[in-house]
């Protein structure tokens, strides 16, 4: 853990500036509510409504992106009204929380715009139950949330917008399906299901923090897709949560709430928060918990008492999210793991044919494009395996296939970059033995994925020079790819996992 968060690569300094920026659109839209006059708890409504606006948009252009933070009152404030409405009713307020919850993880089938109005519409709701808003609060929050949106806007695409300066990412859509067999549908179901258990549950260990129950099982949903990738996110926010408690005992329990100590340690968390996100969940989860505890001390209500309520709810929210995935319509892990690896490789095959056509002096074709969609879905590939070559996993046999399946598409991507810069210098030449390598790599991949059909025949050899370097890189993918047949199946002819 403590390698994944000071040791983690960070490309071009992303995650600094995206950290960095996110501390300061907070920042400003705490202090806007403050000059605007609003009270503690309408600032702490704004700081999370940009928090959430700086966090969860997560289109790949700074168009789309904008659109979405735009759209972003447009839900939370309705559900906003409805949790202040339902204050005082309770089984309508929780029937209502479960309805947010399910949509909120459905909406995920409309790709990442439907993910940030999902989440945002959840946290509205949860906000309203952590600061308990009531119908008359409702003016003060309406306008928090509508001048914290603006102003996170307002430093994200006006005062700090480093995504105009970088390549649009490609979008990696989850695996297809219709009905029960589309997986977000699946896990709309679990989600509510997950929820309706902490829900109650958590009503019985506290009347009066058992959102914070719902709010576990939620987060364990979010970004995973497979039984064994739920599973490990829950493990990860128990042991963030833990961690984060002790610490929460150590320094904001002291503080009693003081005020200046306990904003520039605001500051850190959200910082913290945004800084680990991408590397490490349970680090994450200790930033989010001394920041809530951070927050309850400026609210004048922290106690050592409502630090073990928190880990007893997050244990209950846990366990809701472990029985949904394990009972209710599971998504298995051999399902995910199978479909994604199967991309994985259609995308090597697919960079391999635009590299051959850019060395046949073809203008436009673009291997860079497929390089930067390769690396997404090996993203996907490393967190659909991450379950199986966890620590704690006992099945020692498929840890140890999981890891060579990941190290050797690994290597596939390193000989595709290889290849994608040879085929960008101008003085590159081809022939037909590039193009029968390439054919080698099409065929290789077909015999992994089971895919036959539409196949070009193979080029008959050539005399003429070939380009060293792009063949020694086309050569080393096709070692890589037959070695990848043994791990890829067992004995009897299965995929990598069966979990």
């Amino acid at each position: 853990m403590l390698k994944r968060m000071f040791a983690a690569p960070d490309p071009g300094r992303t995650r600094l500036r995206f950290a960095a920026r996110a501390v300061l659109g907070i920042g400003l839209a705490v202090v806007v509510c403050g000059l605007a006059g609003h009270s503690l708890v309408g600032a702490v409504t704004g700081g999370l409504a940009a928090l959430l606006a700086l966090f969860t948009v997560t289109d790949t252009t700074v168009r789309g992106q904008a659109l979405t933070t735009a759209l972003l009152p447009a839900v939370g404030l309705p559900v906003l009204a409805a949790a202040a409405q339902l204050h005082d009713h309770p089984v309508a307020r929780g029937l209502t929380f479960l309805a947010v919850v399910g949509a909120g993880v459905y909406a995920r089938r409309w790709g990442p715009r439907g993910h940030s109005l999902g989440v945002f519409a959840f946290m509205t709701f949860f906000v309203a139950q952590f600061l308990h808003a009531t119908p008359r609060q409702l003016p003060e929050l309406y306008a928090a949330v509508l001048l914290s949106v603006l102003c996170a806007a307002a430093v994200r695409f006006g005062l700090w917008c480093y995504e105009r300066r970088l390549p649009p990412a490609p979008v990696v859509a989850p695996p297809d399906g219709a009905g029960l067999a589309r997986v977000t549908t699946r896990q709309a179901i679990q989600a509510t299901t997950g929820a309706a258990f902490a829900l109650v549950v958590g009503q019985l260990v506290s009347e009066e923090r058992w959102y914070w129950a719902v709010g576990a099982t939620w987060w364990i949903f979010v970004n995973t897709t497979s039984r064994g990738e739920t599973l490990v996110r829950g493990f990860r926010r128990l042991l963030g949560t833990v961690i984060g408690i002790g610490l929460g005992l150590l320094v904001a329990v002291p503080l009693q709430g003081a005020a200046v100590p306990s904003v520039v340690l605001v500051a850190v968390c959200v910082f913290g928060i945004f800084y680990t996100a991408a590397v490490s969940y349970t680090w994450m989860m200790l930033c989010v918990t001394l920041l809530a505890e951070l927050l309850y001390g400026l609210l004048g209500v922290l106690e050592p008492a409502l630090l073990a309520l928190r880990l007893a709810e997050t244990g209950v929210g846990a366990l809701g999210a472990l029985l949904a995935v394990l009972f209710v319509l599971p998504v298995t892990t051999h399902t995910i793991t199978d479909a994604w690896i199967r991309r994985a490789l259609r995308s090597v095959h697919a960079c391999t044919a635009e590299a051959a056509a850019r060395l046949a002096g073809d203008p436009a074709a673009d291997p860079a494009r497929r390089v930067a969609e390769l690396e997404q879905l090996l993203g996907r590939v490393r967190l659909s395996v991450a379950p199986l070559v966890h620590p704690l996993n006992p099945l020692l046999s498929r840890k140890s296939r999981a890891r060579r399946v990941s190290a050797l598409l690994d290597e596939c991507a390193r000989e595709i970059r290889g290849l994608v810069a040879v085929a960008a210098d101008p003085e590159a030449s081809h022939d037909a033995r590039l193009a029968a390598a390439c054919w080698r790599v099409q065929a290789a991949v077909e015999a992994l994925t089971g895919d036959g059909a539409d196949r070009t025949p193979e080029p008959a050899p050539s005399q003429a020079a070939a380009e060293p370097a792009a063949l020694a890189h086309l050569h080393g993918l096709e070692r890589a790819l037959a070695e990848l047949a043994a791990p890829l199946r067992t004995p009897g002819g299965s995929s990598l996992v069966n979990t």
